[in-house]
């Protein structure tokens, strides 16, 4: 992903209405993004459009995601958020 592009996908991420959103999609976006394929890049672009509200019921289990497209990078989302709440 070219550096402009990355930096508004890092606005979208990091500038959203519910700070745990913000937070999951900014680590997931500093510490993972990288060793993504291309593909899996433009479908977290996809998935960080997603309403925040939605995403945080994904991520935290709350809700399935029914996308097939999304459900991958939900799953690893969803696995970091329990990641953190284990002591």
């Amino acid at each position: 992903m070219e550096r402009a592009a990355l930096e508004r996908l890092r606005w979208r991420c990091i500038r959203r209405g519910l700070l745990e959103v913000d937070i999951a999609l900014g680590r997931f976006l500093d510490e993972e993004f990288g060793q993504l394929s291309e593909a899996e890049q433009e479908v977290f672009a996809v998935l960080a459009d997603s309403d925040d509200l939605q995403l945080w019921h994904w991520i935290s289990g709350q809700a399935e995601c029914e996308d097939s497209r999304l459900l991958p990078l939900v799953a690893r989302l969803r696995a970091r958020q329990g990641a953190l709440k284990t002591p």
